[in-house]
């Protein structure tokens, strides 16, 4: 008797990542196991610029610390997150001021970023649910666009959030914030790619606000080091005060 044995190719279909996937991918190669650097925050109005320089530290999600150190009023002043907790140092006071979640919808020293977009209380990786609703292209890159909702418990600044991050490299390149109400509030443009450390990223973030199209804020990365070692207790209050 002769068995014939017939051996079926098989076909593997690489499948595409889901949208949490790709939001978490794009915010560790954004972000690093940690880092330290230096930006500058440039806040343009029609009629005046104000520029502020910022030094941060970061460890994952869960840790910042962040110290103005021009203009020469605002020097010192510092942010500390540590987990879900939020301080804020006012050296011209002498005052640690706990920063209670509903801040977080308020302005960044004046700008058109918020606390939460600064010190990212919420993380758009565990307090949304993400969606692929489709391909687009920005700025002659393929992207996925995804729409990110809040979940139910999630205390978070925004109704909706639109993230285009770029296929392949993962680049974040555009987010759209949206209130309750479904309304554009804020547009992020991300651009300047560039080698910045270990990794190739956005260097440049331009804050439009909906109403106000005339206005933006921009921050540009200075330079930064991503993936270095830092403990958690160099998020402290002592660092906060002490830090220059």
């Amino acid at each position: 008797i002769m068995y014939i044995v017939l051996v079926l190719p098989f076909l593997v279909v690489a499948q595409a990542p889901s949208g949490k996937e790709i939001v978490k991918l794009a915010t560790e190669k954004m972000d690093g196991k940690s880092s330290r650097g230096q930006m500058t925050m440039a806040i343009i109005r029609p009629k005046w610029t104000r520029e502020i320089g910022i030094k941060s530290w970061s460890k994952g999600q869960d840790y910042s610390l962040m110290i103005i150190t021009s203009p020469a009023r605002d020097e010192g002043t510092g942010f500390l997150k540590r987990d879900k907790e939020l301080w804020n140092w006012q050296p011209r006071i002498d005052r640690i001021i706990k920063m209670p979640p509903s801040m977080m919808t308020q302005s960044w020293m004046g700008s058109d970023f918020t606390n939460d977009d600064l010190v990212k209380q919420s993380s758009v990786v565990d307090d949304y649910g993400h969606n692929v609703v489709k391909d687009t292209v920005i700025e002659g890159r393929d992207a996925w666009k995804i729409i990110m909702i809040p979940r139910e418990d999630a205390a978070v600044v925004w109704g909706k959030v639109e993230a285009y991050i770029s296929k392949g490299e993962y680049y974040q390149l555009l987010f759209k914030y949206y209130d309750e109400d479904d309304f554009l509030v804020n547009t992020m443009v991300l651009s300047e790619i560039k080698q910045m450390g270990n990794r190739t990223i956005p260097t440049r973030m331009e804050m439009i606000p909906a109403d106000e199209p005339d206005q933006k804020t921009v921050i540009t990365y200075e330079n930064f080091e991503f993936d270095i070692p830092i403990d958690e207790s160099f998020f402290s209050q002592q660092n906060l005060k002490q830090l220059r």
